[in-house]
């Protein structure tokens, strides 16, 4: 028999605007959801409109009265992220929770960005890093909660600093790695900055452990045709309820961080079950990748060499 799956709720959202990356399928739509849910009003900046229109139709038909609006945003284009926050700062709104979650994994060959960045770079760091950095105006007016969402893979391997790009060699399990150790060195360095130069903003970390969620998937437009036999071992193990997570519970610890007045700028939240796979969501041990201020720092000068923009700027 299936376990029954971990709860949290989510505190009341009502007056807060939300952003989430990567919300339209899989545990971003379930993490948007729970938001809408709650009360928040959400942009949901997808790539494929398509199907964020069909994400907005599954979320209002179980919250009839859910606050959703649809924004048009590829990760992988630094101009696109332009695009996005020039439109938001038109509109002059405070943005109070943004939840970088949507990323790409492990293309069969490398591909780079329009921008000329190895692809999970460009999109799980970059993107997420020049978008934080083009919101700040919004994100400090709404005294913002972000939580960047990582991945066991931060466990592991590490940033290749004499080739961020991948260009002489390649492997995407490593390359994943790295940008999801870039990420959450920025997530730990934004808190950090915001403490020391008054920002008003909390950042922290999340992972959703291990769960049948689509980045493992079938993913023909960076190369995959067919579901990894890694994506089809975690959907038995967890229909069957065995280690793993599920879709509905994987969302859990990014809405923790990003809504529990328990979580904590430059806290580190994850599942609590066994191996840190599943269940519910509670504060981990920071990853030995992520404890180096030192590195957080590079990765941030870095970033902002290669997007062209710095946080402090705007």
């Amino acid at each position: 028999m299936p376990r029954q799956r971990p709860e949290f709720t989510v505190p009341d959202q009502s007056g807060r605007r939300a952003l989430v990356t990567g919300a339209s399928d899989g545990m971003g739509l379930h993490l948007a959801l729970r938001l809408a849910e709650a009360g928040a009003e959400l942009v949901l900046p997808v790539r494929n409109q398509g199907k964020g229109e069909a994400a907005l139709a599954w979320i209002g038909e179980r919250v009839p009265h859910a606050k959703v609006e649809l924004a048009s945003l590829d990760l992988s284009s630094l101009n696109s992220v332009e695009a996005l926050a020039e439109r938001l700062c038109h509109e002059n709104r405070p943005i109070h929770l943004l939840v970088n979650n949507a990323g790409v994994m492990t293309p069969p060959e490398r591909q780079s960005t329009g921008d000329r960045f190895e692809l999970q770079f460009g999109t799980n760091h970059l993107g997420h890093f020049a978008l934080v950095a083009r919101l700040m105006p919004l994100l400090r007016a709404g005294g913002a909660r972000v939580t960047s969402q990582l991945s066991v893979s931060a466990d592991r391997n590490s940033i290749n600093w004499d080739d961020l790009n991948w260009e002489r060699s390649y492997n995407g399990g490593h390359a994943y790695s790295q940008s999801k150790i870039a990420l959450g060195l920025f997530a730990l360095e934004l808190d950090r900055r915001s403490r020391d130069q008054g920002w008003g903003i909390t950042s922290n970390i999340s992972h959703p452990g291990i769960a049948p969620t689509s980045l493992l998937s079938a993913r023909p437009e960076i190369g995959r045709d067919r579901d990894t036999l890694g994506v089809r071992v975690i959907r038995a193990m967890s229909a069957r309820g065995i280690l793993v997570g599920t879709v509905e519970s994987a969302p859990l610890p990014a809405l923790y961080a990003a809504t529990s007045p328990e979580a904590v700028g430059g806290g580190f939240y994850g599942p609590a079950g066994p191996g840190h796979l599943g269940g519910p969501p509670a504060e981990q041990r920071l990853y030995s990748r992520l404890k180096s201020p030192e590195e957080a720092a590079r990765v941030w000068q870095v970033s902002e060499r290669l997007t062209g923009v710095a946080p402090s700027a705007f």
